[in-house]
């Protein structure tokens, strides 16, 4: 069978998240950067074990789950038990959960009237947490249901989605290289771009702005900017989407790689002991190549600011260029031969 027999019809749509090879790959992630700390399985009805992780435990807390469980992932417990203990309502119910000095990890649900005998029994506790018993008051970072050995989800559980489940269910619909329309929400300071792109904050590196140098994403984009863009990558285990929005432009390199042979004129941007970097396209973000030292004059100098200061106008010619590793090679020593050539010849 490929659903469970016993699978209902519900008001709200969406697909149950099973807890397969990417789940337990986003667990491990959150374990590591201490977002997550405890997950409670829930066997059958209305009982729950729970289980604390580190990233040595995890794989043997997973094969000790029952069959066909509900998970839920939590933060971790406090270990001010005080404080958990001050929060403590007037009235209602209530779900207790402790961890002992031995590590033991128990709840149990309970109501004022016995509020003051588990605050005394909880007191001496390692850490606890004080849990809404209503679903929708119920903060877990995520939740899964366990498929069976062939991967069929068959578990008639249904958990309520979280904020992280949605995103799960979004990011399973993106795959790498197509295209998406989005808004730049966000320019940070250190440079990464966030765009809304349909309710799910992506990303853009500077070095997927443009082919061309920038100082920073704000001399390209505005806040608000509608945009298209490509998928880089879809990280589920992070939740983390890249794009790209060079991939859907023409490299300009590969223009400049057409022109290798020729000779140009530009200006001296930097001088460095390899020799000098010089512009090729009369445009202030254009191409630079750099002029070996070797290449810089005959015999070669010493040093490139014996031949050159930055922004003096040098001639050049463009003899290798590799848009991979975005280098531009130039030679002024082989312009000046072939104009002393074509001196010769008028």
């Amino acid at each position: 069978m490929d659903a469970s027999p016993y699978d209902a019809e519900f008001d709200e749509p969406g697909e149950q998240r099973p807890a397969d090879d990417l789940f337990w790959a986003r667990l491990r992630w959150c374990v590591a950067m201490r977002h997550a700390a405890i997950l409670e399985e829930n066997h059958v009805d209305n009982a729950s074990r729970w289980h604390r992780l580190d990233e040595g435990s995890l794989d043997t807390v997973r094969a000790r789950l029952a069959p066909r469980a509900k998970l839920t992932v939590w933060p971790d417990l406090s270990a001010d038990v005080a404080a958990v203990l001050a929060d403590l309502p007037d009235e209602g119910l209530v779900e207790f959960v402790w961890e002992t000095e031995d590590g033991q990890i128990t709840s149990t649900v309970a109501d004022e009237t016995q509020f003051a005998e588990l605050a005394a029994q909880i007191a001496g506790a390692r850490a606890a947490a004080l849990l809404p018993v209503y679903i929708d008051e119920r903060h877990p970072l995520f939740t899964a249901v366990l498929p069976d050995s062939d991967g069929v989800l068959r578990a008639r559980w249904r958990t309520e989605p979280t904020p992280s489940d949605r995103d799960w269910a979004f990011l399973k619909t993106l795959r790498r290289g197509r295209t998406c329309t989005g808004t730049v929400t966000e320019i940070a300071g250190f440079g990464v771009t966030f765009v809304d792109i349909g309710g799910f904050t992506a990303v853009i590196n500077i070095p997927e702005i443009s082919w061309r140098h920038i100082d920073h994403p704000a001399d390209i984009l505005t806040v608000g900017q509608e945009i298209t863009a490509e998928i880089l990558d879809v990280d589920m285990a992070r939740e983390r989407v890249s794009l790209s929005l060079k991939a859907l432009q023409e490299d300009p390199m590969l223009q400049v790689a057409r022109q290798v042979g020729q000779i140009v004129t530009g200006p001296v941007t930097k001088l460095v002991p390899l020799g000098a970097f010089v512009r090729i396209e009369d445009r202030e973000d254009g191409f630079e190549g750099l002029v070996h030292n070797t290449e810089l004059s005959e015999p070669p100098a010493e040093r490139p600011e014996d031949v050159a200061q930055v922004g003096d106008l040098l001639t050049v010619k463009i003899i290798d260029v590799d848009p991979t590793r975005r280098r531009i090679a130039l030679s002024h020593t082989q312009a000046r031969a072939v104009s002393c050539e074509e001196s010769r010849h008028v």
